[in-house]
């Protein structure tokens, strides 16, 4: 390495690390305040707080990237030419890309390594955010009974307390009981009492002093005039336990959030992609084959055939479950053994004896339990038949199941079914005379049978309606979904590219403006960075909403950037001044030059004489 990369990466890697941390502090603030009430006031211990930090700090940090990268190199190329060494490397002969490359060869690791971090460790870190925060949620906030006001606390209780004289002592407690669900049937107050944990801070004993009980009953069936009971016990003492586990942290299986698209890989997402695809055909297709059935007089000569990319896929489906059902039936054929817990025991593990009287028997089982629900199917179907029938279509339906269990294959259910089918005789045509079809055809021009025809019509058309709207419905969410999980796919690579981008701008703008420190870099760096926040959030929901394909979508604010960065990049080369009043001036008279050339001006009467 030259000792020109050594300076320009020497003074780029100083700023990158400060800036990123302290971007990355300012977004760990943002989202902490977004659960602020929900995390802090539970009384939870020191390291879940650091835990949840910990988690939050990994999963913004493809975010803080691009922010990072854009200010450390503003600020590096703006001291760059606020010192004069840019000036002084362009006399030397070396040109701004020469000087630019290995800032950018440093970019293009953090780029790769942004993806592999988006990829495999933010998901997993996600997963662990998740779970970790919908504990604490559910978590109760701290026992702390407060003067005055009435802690709810503690399950199935409502108390106040008037004044406490400490952590221990309390005056004038006041106890609503509500365990029974009927409502404030039950009160409790004292004169004074004690507030104390024990059995490691699990429970709570109340001791109260000097008080009364007052119980109410509960309504009676008969009439509204029975009287209510009512009772009132005064004691010296009535101690009282609460049990504390509401307000323990309860770790809640991370199984739960499985199906979420933030907490998964590229590969991973792109399973449950090919799942929503062959549902979406699955619904596809139905409708096609549904549809004709809905339509029963143009149905007779028209068929309604699914388009050819849909009978594609169907098929291709198809294909999948029958080798995953053949996998399944040679697992059980060549001796695999289920046990009781549902896990699969080869016959290897056992010893020879048991597994061959064990393949023994379920042959055996097997080959009699098959011919007795075959035989029982056959006779159920041919119970219409004549004798002769009947006996031909079990003898075939016989030999073609011995047949296939002699052969140690599976039998083909569909040819037995079609021999053993019911054949139903055509019915014989008798021809009408004219006078009948008359009598027939005035039959459809009576008010009963109109009104009973469009009665009949609008109750197809309302329920052919209904069943496309649901299955529209249907469709329509899972491709919302597919959109979602295909946008959470393509951000994998957005967010590591952008540092690239972002690169591509800073460099040759801390250039332009050669100025370095945290003023001019800092509002810049802020104005592009919301740039292509909203310019993501525009693209994204582009892209969710099905205005845009996902691929564009998602890549909108990378491709409206790209263009700034070359922009930038060309003036920077040119050594232009773009934020100076003169630069702005020139390009003025120009344009003042140019109209002048383009609208001659009218001779006056003084210069024609």
């Amino acid at each position: 390495m030259k000792k020109l990369d050594k300076l320009v990466l020497g003074s780029f890697l100083s700023p990158f690390l400060l800036t990123f941390i302290v971007v990355d502090f300012i977004l760990l603030t943002v989202n902490m305040l977004k659960y602020f009430d929900e995390i802090f006031g539970k009384d939870l211990p020191f390291m879940v707080y650091m835990e949840l930090i910990g988690y939050f700090v990994i999963s913004i940090s493809p975010m803080a990237l691009p922010l990072a990268v854009l200010l450390s190199s503003l600020m590096t190329f703006g001291n760059l030419g606020e010192h004069f060494e840019l000036t002084a490397i362009k006399s030397s002969g070396i040109s701004l890309n020469r000087t630019m490359l290995p800032i950018g060869v440093f970019v293009a690791i953090v780029t790769v390594l942004a993806f592999l971090s988006n990829n495999y460790i933010v998901p997993r870190v996600n997963l662990k955010t998740f779970s970790l925060l919908y504990d604490i949620r559910m978590k109760s906030p701290a026992f702390d009974i407060k003067e005055g006001v009435f802690y709810n606390g503690i399950p199935g209780y409502s108390i106040k307390v008037n004044t406490k004289l400490d952590e221990v002592r309390l005056k004038d407690v006041l106890i609503y009981d509500h365990t029974t669900g009927q409502g404030n049937l039950h009160v409790i107050t004292a004169d004074s009492g004690r507030m104390e944990p024990f059995f490691n801070d699990r429970y709570i004993m109340l001791t109260l002093y000097h008080g009364n009980s007052y119980q109410e009953g509960t309504g009676r069936r008969g009439g509204r005039n029975v009287p209510q009971t009512f009772s009132r016990t005064q004691f010296e003492t009535n101690k009282m336990v609460f049990n504390l586990d509401a307000f323990e942290l309860d770790r809640t299986d991370e199984k739960l959030w499985s199906n979420s698209k933030s907490i998964k890989n590229i590969s991973e997402i792109r399973v449950d992609l090919d799942s929503m695809e062959r549902e979406i055909n699955h619904f596809q297709f139905f409708n096609y084959a549904n549809t004709e059935a809905s339509y029963n007089y143009f149905g007779r000569s028209r068929k309604l055939k699914p388009p050819k990319d849909v009978l594609d896929k169907k098929l291709e489906s198809d294909s999948l479950k029958n080798l995953r059902y053949q996998a399944e039936e040679d697992l059980l054929q060549n001796g695999a053994v289920i046990d009781r817990a549902g896990q699969e025991v080869s016959e290897a593990a056992l010893s020879p004896t048991t597994a061959a009287g064990k393949k023994t028997n379920s042959a055996t089982a097997a080959d009699t339990s098959g011919r007795g629900a075959q035989s029982v199917k056959l006779a159920e179907r041919a119970s219409s038949k004549s004798s002769a029938e009947l006996s031909d279509t079990l003898v075939q339906s016989k030999d073609s199941l011995d047949k296939a269990l002699a052969n140690n294959k599976s039998p083909d259910m569909r040819e037995i079914n079609k021999k053993s089918a019911l054949q139903t005789e055509k019915p014989e045509i008798q021809a009408l005379s004219p006078d009948q079809e008359k009598r027939l055809d005035s039959l459809l021009l009576t008010p009963r049978y109109r009104h009973s025809r469009a009665s009949v019509g609008l109750t197809s058309a309302r329920n052919i309606k209904n069943n496309f709207t649901k299955n529209k419905t249907q469709i329509n969410e899972v491709m919302r979904q597919y959109r979602h999980f295909t946008v959470a796919w393509y951000q994998k690579y957005t967010q590591s590219l952008a540092c690239f981008v972002m690169f591509m701008i800073g460099a040759p703008l801390g250039a332009i403006i050669k100025k370095g420190g945290l003023g001019m870099p800092v509002l810049l760096s802020i104005i592009f960075f919301i740039m292509y926040y909203m310019l993501t959030i525009t693209g994204e929901k582009w892209a969710k909403e099905g205005l845009s394909e996902p691929l564009f979508g998602t890549f909108f604010s990378n491709l409206a950037l790209i263009p700034f960065g070359l922009f930038f990049l060309k003036q920077a080369r040119k050594d232009a001044r773009l934020f100076e009043p003169d630069f702005y001036q020139g390009i003025w008279e120009k344009i003042v030059k140019l109209y002048q050339k383009l609208i001659p001006r009218k001779k006056l009467k003084e210069d024609v004489l």
